[in-house]
């Protein structure tokens, strides 16, 4: 019975811990959403070459786009002239990460974690962007867009725009995941006891496998992952396992993966499939192997410790934002609506 009065507990823990930094993460995103338009990113991924690839996941990685948002987006991008290897590249790198998703996973798990999963989402992006290029393509079909900025008049503030973006608009596209990310942090650590799987199989071989199999079909945004990420490390799994999780997970699902193989082609979704698989063990292999100081435990022990009144204000917020946009979605007389 104390396992599942713990879920609560641990469920609002977690959600105390990330608010401040999703709310930071949201604002920022808000920032780079008028800053980097979607037009801007087309007309710097048009043609073919590697430069393109490699300008695709520099531009990727910090964009706030989940792993289902970002399918319309590249389907533009190859409809409006973009190279396959940059096409993959975006594909691969973007859902990894974000402004947002870094600053939760900052929060929560360390600075050098958080660098280090940039760092992976940027090269795998490169590496699935070059390997996808080396097949032959199919065309991609047209995939009809529609952008959030399209609800605001062409003469709102570009204040106004950003907050819209960030508080608004992001929060309706990751709420749901991120809710769900959240409870399902809160039922591993309530119901798993701390280093449940530590002598079992916490940083074997088997344990970066498992999270393998485990991320690529199962949904999760980038955001949403890393409370997820921080139950299976406080439950025992080496943080090198669970990076292989945070890979994978934001990257693939199945209604992505579907929906992929319209856009890039039948070869190059199982090559992208197995280049970015190796990719995230290559990422879990090195970062043992680097036996850097990630200060991961650290984070895990003391993130819920120190609470004060600014803690529970964002929480407040973070609560009510998130609610907002599990809300169903009015938007009249605009593209949104047609």
């Amino acid at each position: 019975m104390e396992p599942i009065l713990n879920i609560p507990k641990e469920i609002w823990n977690v959600t105390v811990a990330m608010a401040p930094y999703l709310l930071l993460g949201f604002l920022i995103a808000g920032v780079l959403s008028v800053l980097i338009s979607q037009d801007y990113v087309r007309r710097h991924l048009g043609g073919g070459g590697w430069l393109q690839s490699l300008k695709a996941a520099l531009l990727g990685v910090p964009l706030p786009i989940c792993s289902c948002g970002v399918i319309p987006l590249a389907a533009s991008l190859r409809k409006h002239g973009a190279s396959r290897s940059a096409t993959a590249s975006f594909l691969a790198s973007t859902p990894q990460t974000g402004i947002d998703s870094l600053m939760i996973t900052y929060a929560l798990l360390g600075w050098v974690y958080a660098l280090f999963r940039a760092v992976v989402a940027f090269v795998s992006g490169i590496v699935c962007g070059t390997a996808v290029g080396a097949v032959s393509p199919k065309e991609a079909e047209e995939v009809p867009q529609c952008t959030d900025e399209c609800c605001l008049p062409k003469d709102t503030h570009i204040v106004k725009r950003m907050l819209s973006y960030g508080f608004i608009s992001l929060p309706r596209d990751i709420a749901r995941a991120m809710v769900l990310g959240i409870i399902i942090s809160g039922v591993i650590s309530g119901l798993i006891p701390e280093n449940f799987f530590a002598d079992r199989m916490g940083g074997s071989t088997a344990a970066m496998f498992v999270m393998l199999l485990i991320g690529i079909p199962l949904y999760v945004c980038s955001s949403g992952s890393v409370p997820i990420a921080l139950a299976f490390i406080k439950a025992g799994i080496s943080p090198e396992a669970v990076l292989i999780f945070l890979i994978t997970g934001p990257a693939t699902n199945a209604a992505t993966l579907t929906t992929l193989w319209k856009i890039i082609g039948r070869k190059q979704l199982i090559v992208f499939l197995i280049t970015l698989s190796l990719c995230a063990l290559a990422a879990g292999f090195i970062m043992n192997s680097m036996e850097l100081h990630l200060g991961v435990s650290e984070y895990v022990c003391t993130s819920g410790a120190h609470t004060g009144w600014f803690a529970y204000l964002c929480t407040a917020a973070l609560i009510g934002i998130l609610a907002k946009g599990m809300l169903p979605q009015k938007c009249k007389d605009s593209c949104c609506g047609k």
